[in-house]
């Protein structure tokens, strides 16, 4: 049957033509589900008025939506970690799986950023994750242990953003988290 194909030019053409009508079907019954209900208006219009950037990949900055009011709005995050990020101190977040062996890894390697200058660490058990809904909904937080990096304040123009980054992390790659979510300059795209 393949050498059929492969010496039938036809048959290719009449293949190739099944498989675009099949195409074609499924992009026009995939085209009128892009309707939203009443309920999700409000969220789109509070995420959209920020500049929101969606991560491409494991710890690239997103911009979090502003905190909205109303119902179902997330409740703000508890005071000592708005505090810090106020006080334009980079705020790093690790949410933890209580007895997780990577989680208690992670966690080993916080207490190294006590070192550096202007950075404020929290250790959050994942069954606490809903008091840092505005920051772990905005950052797409959805496994852990997660490490979540907020830059200073000063960096954004007072728009909190945010890397995350799963699974284990070197004592290295957390201080490398913190270093690159200080830095304020020229960045030179990258191509192999």
């Amino acid at each position: 049957m393949r050498e059929k194909l492969n010496s039938n030019p036809m048959a290719q053409v009449a293949i190739v033509g099944v498989l675009l009508v099949l195409v074609g079907i499924f992009v026009m019954s995939s085209m009128g589900k892009g309707g939203s209900s009443e309920g999700e208006s409000e969220e789109t219009t509070a995420v959209s008025s920020v500049e929101a950037a969606i991560p491409t990949e494991a710890g690239s900055a997103t911009s979090l939506p502003a905190v909205s009011t109303g119902a179902g709005a997330p409740q703000p995050v508890p005071r000592p970690v708005a505090a810090a990020f106020a006080s334009d101190d980079t705020v790093v977040l690790l949410f933890v799986r209580s007895g997780g062996i990577d989680d208690a890894m992670v966690a080993k390697a916080l207490p190294r950023l006590r070192s550096l200058p202007g950075v404020a660490t929290f250790v959050v058990p994942a069954s606490k994750i809903a008091h840092y809904a505005a920051i772990a909904q905005g950052a797409n937080v959805n496994r852990v242990p997660a490490l979540v990096v907020l830059r200073p304040k000063r960096l954004d123009h007072g728009i909190p953003t945010a890397s995350v980054q799963y699974g284990y992390q070197s004592p290295e790659s957390v201080e490398q988290a913190v270093i690159d979510a200080g830095y304020h300059g020229r960045t030179i795209p990258y191509h192999p």
